[in-house]
């Protein structure tokens, strides 16, 4: 990643990926971010268990991955570094893994050199991007110049679709990154789901939508034509929690609601 002159960081307006580090306790937010977090909170409290929740279906999923041989993962909407973050679960799993985060927030470029220097020299980077772009996005040189495309990547887009919004060609995005990548890829996706509570999503989406973020939460029919053409493998697209849950997951005992997502992981036949 090169130093690229200086960057435009936006701090006069909220973004999703900073709205989250919000809800997930972390500092790198501004007061854009925490006022529209504020009302997104006001418009649907269970957020932060939704965000919490989020959080640990990466890591399981990226963990599973990583168990089942993955050794490339492509993490799209990355956010702000928490960690443990998804390459810190890999290359536990697997030292040699090797992975791209991309994002399209100024303040996630600022923090790259920081979120790097915790992976061993060539196997993490980070590239500036935004994925209603695919074709820049793909091409990339940080995402050429780590993963090689001719073996099976995991593609990890966990709450980024439902900020994809079909007057973006969600689906036809989609299809253009699975098209990239070879069989026996992997793709892991969490995304906002209307069904558990539609009031109250429909007042999150309002939220975000003042705050400059349009956004569009589906339905588990629609979400399950991301995974068109893959095999879902067990136990398919499920609430979010309920995605291979570890036994402190259960013990949570989240509900649906509070979920808010449908998650699964799906491999190129």
């Amino acid at each position: 990643m090169g130093d690229g002159g200086a960057v435009d960081l936006e701090l006069d307006r909220a973004h999703s990926a900073r709205m989250y580090d919000y809800y997930l306790g972390g500092t790198t937010n501004f007061p854009a971010d925490r006022e529209a977090a504020a009302r997104a909170i006001a418009a649907f409290p269970s957020i932060l268990t939704t965000a919490r929740i989020n959080r640990r279906f990466m890591h399981r999923s990226v963990r599973f991955l990583a168990r089942q041989g993955m050794t490339q993962f492509l993490d799209i909407g990355t956010g702000i570094p928490t960690s443990p973050n998804l390459h810190e679960v890999a290359q536990r799993e697997v030292s040699r893994a090797r992975v791209v985060y991309t994002d399209n927030d100024p303040i996630v470029l600022a923090h790259a050199r920081a979120l790097l220097r915790s992976s061993p020299e060539g196997r993490t980077a980070y590239a500036h991007a935004d994925v209603t772009d695919p074709e820049a996005l793909l091409a990339a040189p940080e995402i050429r110049r780590t993963l090689d495309f001719g073996r099976p990547v995991a593609l990890s887009l966990n709450a980024l679709l439902h900020f994809v919004t079909d007057d973006h060609g969600a689906h036809a995005i989609m299809e253009r990154l699975k098209d990239e990548l070879p069989s026996g890829s992997m793709l892991a996706i969490a995304h906002v789901t209307t069904e558990f509570d539609p009031e109250g999503i429909a007042r999150l989406t309002a939220a975000y939508r003042a705050a400059g973020t349009p956004g569009q939460a589906r339905t588990r029919e629609e979400i399950a034509r991301f995974f068109a053409g893959w095999e879902l493998l067990d136990p398919g697209i499920t609430p979010s929690h309920r995605w291979r849950p570890d036994p402190e997951d259960i013990a949570a005992g989240d509900s649906d609601q509070a979920a808010a997502c449908y998650a699964g992981v799906a491999r190129k036949p």
